[in-house]
């Protein structure tokens, strides 16, 4: 088996596409072309016989045929894209299910290669691609074959000769055009995938960045990458459309050219006396519809090398084994605050396996304060992300209460050991259900005392729709300080035993990041605070402080939030 149809094979496992349920619209897209031809067929007879103006009886039966078989083409035509088209739709949905759920064990160690444009276009281009798995391959395959075998077959009846024509001038178009419109395209279209990818990426990467880089000078650049990206991805499309007519119109030629063998030899035979000569030009129009049943195919070819890019793209993340799992037998949940330890630790991250963290000692005791301190890229972050179990280590012992964190399920260790992000996710979405994300179905009442604890609560009341205030796509209409007491209020909601936060004073100004802090401290109660920054160490007198050092060199794929 040739590694394109194993992908494709796997492809088809993958979206679920089943025998019984590609046979409907296989079996009428096959009707379709048949019933084409006959159509073609019995009018051309119908028209040949009525010239020798027979008793107008005698034509009925073939009138018949031609409006019942004029009914037949349309139905099953639509009944063929209706089927092929459900059939897409629910495979697309499954495999967008069956990614996500794939992918998102990855998170965040096993996705730090991808950039966030790169992930987004083979979840949403790439998969969108894959419908053209059954629409453009399986099932135009599958219908040239059927419908094809029918036609050949009939004429062959009628005609040997014609029959033996056709057939070969069907298996000429069915290979040629197909097989130069896929050396043609194959090259462009698999740059067209990448291409798409970059430009995807890069236009998240520009407007997620647009007012730092528009503040920095920088837009202008930008800008000019992302158009940089759009011609290259034009100029690949026009060649792709290029070899594609090339091959279209080869298909057509060879179709003209058969039609003519068949008229001749139909001809030859009715010469002969071997063939009623009404039935010539019939059988020569039977010939000429005939081919639609294989043109498609030059189509699938076109489609066929960027569906195999998409694929290996899709399969690619979806093959990749999260570094984080849960153990076999998994231990009950961490007791109620409990008590963190870390010894000797190492941890290795991004592509070329750097070691970010070697020989850190930590101990986070019940109710206590910490604070861990660095430089950017001293494997702050990745410290939070470990007792988080977000990320592996690769030497060392980590326990939270008297066991290791492995012998925990990882939703049990990030129930006790909750993380707030340098950067957190702010939904486009009410205030209410951005803080009743921590615990879906808490009350009101639990959601205005996480509000008050955060000290947001007095700022909520006082807005018109109260908790049902919209804060917009990615939490704009709320300030940098609320953003993070917003986050807060989430952290006590979930009412976590050990509270990490990643550079919670982040972009507030001075006044603001001492009240915050200030306020953590009072309201944190009796869980244990990790707090990661690298800044001043004014600030945090009273907390017990790790300092991390820089190591050399940082990796290339990781860039660190802290």
């Amino acid at each position: 088996m040739t590694p394109a149809a194993r992908v494709l094979g796997r492809l088809v496992g993958l979206l679920g596409i089943r025998p019984a349920r590609l046979a409907l619209p296989l079996g009428l897209g096959a009707l379709a072309v048949t019933a084409g031809a006959g159509l073609v067929g019995l009018a051309g007879y119908l028209i040949c016989r009525a010239a020798q103006q027979p008793p107008i009886l005698s034509l009925t039966v073939v009138m018949v045929g031609v409006r019942a078989v004029a009914l037949v083409r349309p139905t099953a035509r639509y009944g063929e894209r209706l089927a092929a088209h459900d059939l897409a739709f629910r495979s697309i949905g499954q495999v967008r299910a069956r990614v996500f759920a794939r992918i998102e064990p990855l998170a965040p160690a096993g996705l730090e290669a991808y950039r966030d444009g790169e992930l987004l276009s083979r979840m949403v281009a790439d998969v969108d691609e894959l419908q053209d798995v059954a629409l453009r391959l399986l099932l135009p395959v599958g219908v040239a074959v059927l419908a094809g075998t029918a036609i050949v077959s009939g004429v062959a009846l009628v005609s040997p000769a014609a029959g033996s024509l056709l057939g070969a001038g069907l298996a000429t178009a069915a290979t040629v055009p197909p097989l130069l419109a896929a050396r043609v395209v194959a090259r462009s279209r698999r740059r067209q995938a990448a291409l798409r990818a970059r430009l995807t990426a890069d236009l998240v990467d520009t407007l997620g960045a647009a007012e730092e880089l528009w503040l920095n000078g920088a837009d202008a650049r930008a800008v000019a990458a992302v158009a940089d990206d759009d011609r290259a991805l034009v100029d690949a499309a026009l060649r792709d459309a290029r070899g594609a007519g090339a091959a279209e119109a080869l298909g057509i030629a060879i179709g003209g050219l058969t039609a003519v063998g068949v008229l001749a030899a139909a001809t030859a035979a009715a010469g002969r006396g071997a063939l009623d000569p009404l039935l010539v030009a019939p059988l020569t129009l039977v010939a000429i519809s005939a081919f639609e049943a294989v043109l498609p195919l030059s189509v699938s070819a076109r489609h066929l090398p960027s569906v195999l890019a998409a694929g290996r793209r899709v399969l690619e993340l979806v093959d990749r084994e999260p570094a984080v799992t849960d153990p076999g037998e998994p231990l009950a949940a961490p007791p109620r605050r409990p008590r963190a330890a870390l010894r000797d630790v190492a941890v290795e991250r991004g592509a070329e396996r750097l070691r970010v963290l070697d020989g850190v000692d930590l101990t986070v005791e019940p109710g206590a304060r910490v604070v861990v301190r660095g430089a950017s890229g001293a494997g702050k972050t990745t410290l939070a992300l470990l007792l988080a179990r977000f990320v592996e280590r690769q030497g060392g012992d980590a326990r939270l209460g008297p066991h290791d964190l492995r012998a925990y399920r990882q939703d049990d260790v990030r129930a006790a050991v909750l993380l707030s992000a340098q950067e957190p996710h702010v939904f486009d979405s009410t205030i209410r259900e951005n803080v009743a994300f921590a615990r879906p179905g808490a009350s009101d009442a639990e959601l205005r005392a996480a509000l008050a604890h955060a000290r947001l609560w007095a700022w909520v009341a006082s807005l018109p729709a109260g908790l049902d205030t919209v804060v917009g796509e990615r939490g704009r209409a709320l300030s940098g300080g609320q953003r993070q007491r917003l986050a807060l209020a989430r952290a006590f909601l979930a009412d976590p035993s050990v509270l990490v936060l990643d550079e919670p004073t982040a972009h507030l100004d001075e006044p603001t990041a001492a009240a915050l802090l200030d306020d953590l401290w009072q309201q944190a109660g009796d869980r244990s605070v990790l707090l990661v920054t690298h800044g001043d160490a004014g600030r945090f007198a009273r907390c017990r402080t790790l300092e991390l050092e820089r190591r050399e060199p940082v990796p290339p794929d990781f860039i660190p939030s802290g």
